[in-house]
């Protein structure tokens, strides 16, 4: 266990000390494999109570491209055209509490649903019955009811705690975001590992937070770990500059940064996949390898990333051979990752679908 100042020290090393630091990260790695999952996006909702400072997906319910509520024949039909792709991951996104917005809850009450997490409910089921794919539903901040709910029919859960700085929340990241509070993301993080739900996190780099607010993150996630042992991967993604958002001058985190903060969250987390998305770092997805990541997160031959519509999704064939070409073999896993396939982190329907 690296203390709180081992850790700010080894995310400001130079020269040598950076391609010593990606060595012991790497040296960390279990396999020469490299996972990757084959999923489907589904933006059930662009309605958002958050309107963050970097982001591009959200929409106020009057806009002409707002999606109040996607249709169920629309999302299965989308999900059945996923498995005929040998898809097995059906990712479900929203933006947080939609349906406080009115004309939200009315296309909901329209459709036979009281809110969002009953209609992502049916959906889950309804993916189970009809397809091979497997949910994976990224719905927000969640109460303990609700996601003690959704367990019974998702294989793994995501949300990202960002940064555990309150002070965020009056930056230009986070000051109109009420959901980014950290405390209310820990908690929901915390009540998945009480319930044992397989989950993912991460952290969002260069959003105007310091290097010791970054070590302050890992540190509250590990302990998290320790405690509950479900985060099955953390995501370390980076700051994207684009077009219109409140963000658009703000500077992107260098290579330098995001390599020494991959390799810290690999000596830190040895018993996690380490994940970079590649559709954000095209030309420097193979650094990260080499820093200790061994995941390429999900990608999709259907959808786009509606989060990042400007990044494409690299073709398989480009995936595998960034990866070849450092000596790693590309694989192919489940939204779930095999240690999690158990009676004691899935419900009776998820493992018998497994």
């Amino acid at each position: 266990m690296l203390s709180k100042e081992e850790l700010i020290s080894l995310m400001r090393v130079q020269g040598a000390d950076v391609l010593q630091l990606m060595m012991q990260a790497n040296s960390l790695r279990q396999t020469d494999k490299i996972t990757y999952s084959k999923n489907v996006f589904l933006p059930l909702t662009n309605i958002c109570r958050n309107d963050c400072g970097y982001c591009t997906f959200r929409r106020e319910a009057g806009d002409p491209d707002a999606i109040l509520v996607m249709p169920p024949s629309e999302v299965l039909k989308t999900v059945q055209e996923a498995d005929g792709y040998e898809c097995r991951e059906a990712l479900f996104t929203f933006g947080e509490q939609a349906d406080e917005t009115p004309q939200v809850s009315a296309a909901l009450n329209d459709l036979g649903f009281k809110d969002m997490l009953e209609y992502l409910y049916y959906l889950c089921e309804k993916t189970l019955q009809k397809t091979s794919l497997l949910p994976h539903s990224n719905p927000g901040v969640l109460k303990k009811s609700e996601l003690k709910m959704l367990r019974e029919v998702n294989a793994s859960m995501g949300l990202m705690l960002e940064n555990v700085s309150a002070r965020l929340m009056e930056s230009p990241a986070h000051h109109k975001s009420p959901g980014k509070d950290p405390q209310l993301r820990i908690k929901t993080i915390e009540n998945a590992g009480k319930l044992k739900i397989p989950f993912t996190t991460g952290l969002l780099i260069g959003i105007g937070e310091t290097v010791e607010e970054r070590v302050d993150s890992l540190l509250e996630i590990r302990r998290i770990q320790d405690k509950y042992g479900h985060i099955q991967e953390i995501i370390i993604q980076n700051f994207k500059s684009k077009p219109g958002i409140e963000m658009e001058s703000h500077s992107e985190p260098s290579l330098l940064e995001m390599i020494r903060m991959v390799s810290v969250t690999k000596l830190l987390f040895p018993d996690c996949s380490v994940q970079v998305p590649p559709n954000l770092n095209r030309n420097t997805a193979q650094m990260f390898l080499l820093a200790g990541a061994d995941d390429w997160g999900g990608v999709s031959p259907l959808t786009r990333d509606y989060v990042n519509p400007e990044a494409p999704w690299p073709e398989l064939d480009e995936l595998r051979n960034l990866t070849s070409q450092l000596g790693f073999q590309l694989e192919e896993r489940l939204p779930v990752y095999p240690q999690y396939v158990t009676k004691e982190f899935l419900s009776p329907f998820v493992q018998e679908k497994i």
